[in-house]
């Protein structure tokens, strides 16, 4: 580390942890509903605001420095600030506040502790690691901790959809040297993320009666050309021979259809939604080049094909930070002196808002990626007080 931190302050740092407290911080977190209400407008239960609000109390208890940025009815980003400031270095520990929604989650608010576990939609993606960002700061207020810089807490808007928070802080600041994005990773350190390109790809046909189908041109027909021709794609990004050595190779997904009116119409359009992860240096015009080749294929496969790609239903930068920066290597340290060996870096396969941050960026925080989304989510209580332990040696080994 960069900062020589000696045992005693290490002790001092973890006997301040309190679990029973990060507990019921995190089912605080996850009482307070924020699912994200993408684009519709959000209702009572929808948005930021209520958990923006609890961070920003509790910061204020604490006596730091914080603004609440608005960015939208019931959307916002918090903002905390902390340090003495004397150095120019500078950390962000940012995690975004919306969930994805509770259909068929019973008890998703509950917040129910068991077996070592808490358990509520957000428990693990990732108002985890929030509770653990919150109990960073109250360690740091009640240890006399070298801070020299600034830590930023970070508590973003949108990330399950647009991205809107992360985006804004790119674009308008606060920007530090390094930012820690507590996806869960099970404590894994991430410097390498995959990006997205979702894409509507449209057959358009000729509608007619179905007693006589043969004088139309069936657009679903034609997608499941485009489907043939698209398992040959996915095997293909699977054989290519320059893997990322922390992501692997590229995928695709043929995700969402739709197409017809009624049974006994011919149907004239078709739509399929694709979900392209790329890699660290793909472009949004090289996997459109890609998708296009995939349509021409599967002109060839009959007459009168028509098919089109439409401008990108979501786009996310893959995020890449070089596993020889220092905020790898703090990560790496610290993961070391608390987990007792040091861990193979990794990469983290879902999309996150990384890329966005302006700052070089690294994913590690609490919890399995395998929970996230699910009908039972959970995060364990002793990968709250890691992540919290992790990220207190990370913050003094930078700031």
């Amino acid at each position: 580390m960069s900062l020589e931190l000696s045992q005693d302050l290490l002790r001092e740092l973890d006997d301040a942890i309190d679990e029973q407290r990060l507990v019921e911080t995190l089912r605080e977190l996850i009482q307070r509903r924020s699912v994200n209400p993408f684009d519709e407008a959000p209702s009572e239960d929808q948005g930021e605001e209520a958990v923006a609000k609890y961070v920003a109390e509790r910061l204020a208890e604490l006596q730091v420095q914080h603004e609440l940025l608005e960015l939208g009815s019931r959307r916002s980003n918090l903002i905390g600030k902390l340090g003495l400031c004397s150095e120019p270095a500078s950390l962000m520990l940012a995690g975004h506040m919306d969930t994805v929604r509770t259909t068929g989650y019973e008890n998703a608010y509950a917040a129910e502790v068991r077996d070592g576990y808490v358990y509520g939609r957000g428990a693990c993606d990732m108002k985890g690691a929030l509770a653990c960002y919150l109990e960073v700061v109250e360690v740091l207020r009640a240890v006399a901790a070298p801070i020299r810089g600034t830590l930023f807490i970070a508590g973003v808007a949108d990330e399950e959809y647009r991205m809107t928070g992360a985006r804004e802080i790119g674009s308008s600041g606060p920007r530090a040297d390094g930012v820690i994005v507590g996806e869960p990773t099970e404590l894994n350190i991430c410097p390498a993320s995959k990006g997205r390109v979702s894409t509507f790809i449209v057959t358009r046909g000729r509608a007619a009666h179905s007693s006589v189908p043969e004088t139309g041109i069936n657009a679903i027909n034609h997608m499941g050309y485009v489907l043939r021709s698209l398992e040959k794609y996915s095997a293909n990004l699977l054989e290519r021979d320059d893997p990322h050595p922390l992501l692997g190779n590229p995928r695709v997904n043929a995700g969402v259809i739709a197409g017809g009116t009624q049974a006994n119409i011919v149907p004239d359009e078709c739509r399929l939604e694709v979900d392209r992860r790329t890699l660290p240096g793909e472009t949004k015009e090289a996997v459109y080049d890609e998708i296009e080749a995939v349509l021409e294929e599967a002109g060839t496969e009959t007459e009168d094909f028509r098919g089109s790609l439409t401008e990108p239903s979501l786009l996310v930068p893959a995020n890449e930070t070089g596993t020889n920066h220092p905020l790898v290597a703090a990560l790496e340290d610290s993961v070391e002196d608390v987990l007792g060996k040091r861990r193979e870096l990794k990469g983290f396969m879902a999309g996150s808002d990384a890329a966005y941050y302006g700052s070089p960026a690294v994913i590690c925080g609490p919890g399995s990626i395998e929970q996230a989304h699910t009908t039972n989510e959970y995060v364990p209580i002793t990968d709250l007080v890691s992540a919290t332990r992790i990220y207190l040696r990370t913050v003094l080994a930078l700031v």
